[in-house]
């Protein structure tokens, strides 16, 4: 659902996607998640956008267990922003673990 066809914009978008992004409740996942959005949300079109949302609405235990690789990602959500969620995790010294 865009913000787009309810009059809002896609600045607001990105700044909700931002919010739910830091703040999904399950620690490691809000710390990648919030990473990946503070970084690249401002450049994804509105196909990254909805792929973020969707992985946005996935539960956490299930997203981080995709993150970790302890359990196949759907075909519903192994699209390019997934990757770059799992570009994040590989990072050699991560935010933080400092």
């Amino acid at each position: 659902m865009t913000d787009l066809g309810q009059g809002g914009s896609s600045e607001n978008r990105r700044k909700r996607l931002l919010f739910r992004a830091q703040r999904r409740g399950f620690k490691e996942v809000d710390l990648i998640f919030g990473q990946y959005a503070e970084a690249h949300l401002g450049r994804l079109d509105a196909v990254g956008l909805d792929q973020f949302e969707a992985l946005l609405a996935a539960p956490d235990q299930e997203v981080y267990a995709w993150l970790r690789g302890a359990e196949p990602v759907p075909d519903t959500y192994d699209n390019p922003v997934f990757a770059g969620l799992k570009a994040v995790c590989a990072q050699k010294n991560p935010r933080w673990a400092s």
